[in-house]
């Protein structure tokens, strides 16, 4: 059946990444559309095709055929969720836009909490839905993927300047503004940290809502546990080096005195194992100096990041406001 289509904007996009989803492309429209029957207002399914090599593309065409509220976007060949939602984002309308996982692990409820949240709180930029934060529950996932998935947000909580219990969720709400001031590059699942990090820089408000997670019912989950694992510890090395670093910088050095001191005392005592002492003492000493020089260099590092990422921001808005005057020249 047709759907009508006013002329009305946009109030809200899902915007939803896809990659050898043909199984699950009907199911997740009708998911969609059962969660915003009575929304108010104008709302849209943007499907991101993401290079899929199966008949993903050809089942979303047709749902748009059918529903004109679902739109599709593609390109070739597959590049990762940071692509396909960036190409999500550059093509969604609405001024507040959710993300989803493509088999709405997250129940397509979420949508609609995570919009009301920022339609009833004007000081919220991004709501993240959260399965980690009191409140939050997962259901039938597997313990190794859980546990990888748990620890990783644990450790990431060190990484940003405000506690947050699930980084890596790509289920969020935004603020159209958010993601038109911010210069996004990744093309892999480190977009969710990217957004994190450029996003509290600027001074977004970045709020957390309990969220239920389970087990995917169709399809295999695309996920590498050991590649996400390292792109996190290298994420919490970037953005706290003073954490890692200094921790190390300092247990090292703690360690230096302490065979110096042992050295000392040997020497005194006459005995020739001084010499070893003081050999690991002065290697150790010269790794905690390192250490400190390397905190050093990605404190400035990071430094430098933030007043990009800011000038970034200040080059968006100037090239909107400027896309703005042309078109108004032109009327």
């Amino acid at each position: 059946m047709k759907h009508s289509v006013d002329e009305k904007p946009v109030v809200l996009s899902v915007v939803a990444p896809m990659y050898n989803e043909e199984d699950s492309v009907a199911d997740t429209a009708r998911r969609v559309a059962e969660a915003l029957e009575g929304f108010e207002g104008r709302w849209e399914l943007v499907m991101v095709n993401d290079g899929s090599t199966d008949g993903s593309l050809a089942a979303a065409q047709a749902e748009a055929q059918r529903d004109p509220r679902v739109r599709v976007v593609s390109y070739e060949p597959n590049a990762g969720r940071g692509r396909a939602l960036r190409t999500g984002f550059a093509a969604a309308r609405g001024e507040i836009v959710v993300s989803v996982d493509f088999d709405l692990s997250y129940e397509p409820g979420h949508i609609v909490r995570l919009h009301d949240r920022l339609k009833d709180d004007p000081s919220a930029d991004v709501v993240l839905a959260s399965a980690y934060m009191p409140g939050g529950t997962v259901e039938g996932v597997p313990w190794k993927r859980l546990f990888v998935s748990r620890m990783g947000n644990r450790v990431l909580r060190h990484a940003f300047a405000k506690p947050i219990a699930t980084s890596t969720c790509i289920v969020r709400g935004y603020r159209r503004r958010v993601f038109e001031a911010l210069e996004l590059r990744s093309d892999g699942k480190e977009i969710h940290l990217e957004i994190l990090r450029k996003a509290l820089t600027l001074g977004f408000e970045v709020v957390e809502i309990p969220g239920h997670l389970r087990a995917r019912q169709k399809g295999k989950s695309k996920a590498r546990m050991g590649l996400t694992a390292l792109s996190h510890l290298r994420f919490l090395v970037e953005q706290r080096p003073g954490l890692v670093f200094g921790t190390l910088g300092g247990g090292l050095l703690a360690l230096a005195m302490v065979l110096g001191a042992g050295a000392a005392a040997l020497a005194v005592a006459g005995r020739a194992a001084w010499r070893a002492a003081a050999c690991a003492g002065g290697g150790l000493g010269l790794l905690s100096a390192l250490m400190f020089a390397c905190w050093f260099l990605a404190r400035r590092d990071l430094e430098l990041e933030r007043e990009l990422v800011a000038l970034e921001r200040t080059h968006r808005l100037l090239l909107a406001g400027d896309g703005r005057r042309r078109v108004e020249a032109k009327h």
